[in-house]
């Protein structure tokens, strides 16, 4: 278990930090291996690791032509090299290291070799990546049983390579991996949210809150985990660029992964309304006062869907020219 925290939508800001009271795997993206932007220093000079192997080189330029800050230079002889100024404006996205054809450049302290090789032949089809789009539903319905720590943990290592905005990786994942713990944290929350009615805290707008109360206890319903075994909550830091997208954008990469695995998933909007109108519960996720967030549900699903649903159309496509328009 590693420690830290979670991801949104139409998220909030979070309020109130405290330390997490049940066990939550806590993943800190940079520990799954997707360094962000930030440097350790030694002195004036950074500490990224930029090396190439000159018997591998062919001279093809495409590391300096691909790097998107542009601080890859290049020798008489074409071998490319940083410089420790130009070092600070890496952004630490590895282009370099994957586009080298002959794996002749390392950085960050990581090795071409022990990189994913990309194989064209092996990408899902645009038949098959429409199957997974389209099928794609939210799952209100799970059995009671855990998906393995192995299959969880492969999710969140892809989920890892998600992009962020300026390539920042501020962004934490905190895993509920056991539904054991899953049901403990359900309780709990639920216990607090009906406090919270009792005490007039929560607005009475939110009535699906006040409905979710009577529901869990009277009649065993679960409206806001819906019996999920676990959680995703992916929260981004202060350092993040752009924190709502990079939430989203994790989240809904997470979801992909995990249909294609054969899970099922839902996203929370429940928890997250849960969590603003009770804020001292943001403690059993351990979720930090200048973080946004959002939550995803996962499982296995109890589920199974014959069909796609039609929604083509459904969307408003605007074809945009130039033409007349000015600015």
């Amino acid at each position: 278990m590693v420690g830290r925290k979670i991801l949104p939508p139409p998220p909030f800001t979070s309020a109130g930090r405290s330390t997490t009271l049940l066990s939550i795997l806590i993943v800190p993206v940079g520990s799954l291996g997707v360094e962000g932007p930030r440097q350790a220093t030694q002195g004036s000079v950074t500490m990224l690791e930029f090396h190439v192997d000159e018997s591998l080189c062919t001279h093809c330029k495409e590391c300096a032509r691909d790097c998107p800050s542009r601080v890859i230079a290049l020798s008489d002889d074409g071998i490319p090299s940083l410089t420790p100024e130009a070092e600070q404006n890496c952004i630490r996205c590895q282009h370099c290291l994957a586009i080298c054809p002959t794996g002749a450049i390392s950085i960050l302290g990581k090795q071409p070799g022990d990189s994913l090789v990309l194989d064209p032949s092996a990408l899902p089809t645009l038949d098959a990546m429409e199957q997974l789009v389209c099928g794609r539903r939210t799952t209100r319905r799970y059995k009671p049983e855990n998906v393995s720590p192995e299959t969880i943990q492969r999710l969140l290592d892809a989920t890892a390579h998600a992009p962020t905005g300026a390539n920042r990786r501020a962004l934490t994942f905190a895993v509920i991996d056991d539904r054991d713990e899953m049901k403990s944290i359900r309780q709990r929350v639920m216990e607090a949210l009906q406090s919270a009615i009792e005490a007039g805290s929560v607005p009475e707008e939110l009535a699906y809150l006040h409905a979710a109360v009577p529901a869990f206890f009277k009649y065993r319903a679960d409206l806001v985990f819906r019996g999920a075994p676990h959680l995703l909550l992916v929260s981004a830091g202060p350092d993040a660029l752009c924190p709502n997208e990079d939430v989203v954008i994790a989240l809904s990469t997470f979801e992909m992964l995990a249909t294609a695995a054969g899970l099922g998933t839902t996203w929370c909007g429940m928890l997250q309304m849960v969590l603003e109108s009770v804020p001292e519960l943001k403690s059993l996720f351990d979720l930090p006062d200048d973080h946004t967030y959002y939550a995803m549900l996962f499982g296995i699903p109890k589920v199974k869907y014959a069909r796609a649903t039609q929604r083509k159309g459904s969307a408003t496509i605007q074809r945009l020219t130039a033409g007349d328009k000015k600015p």
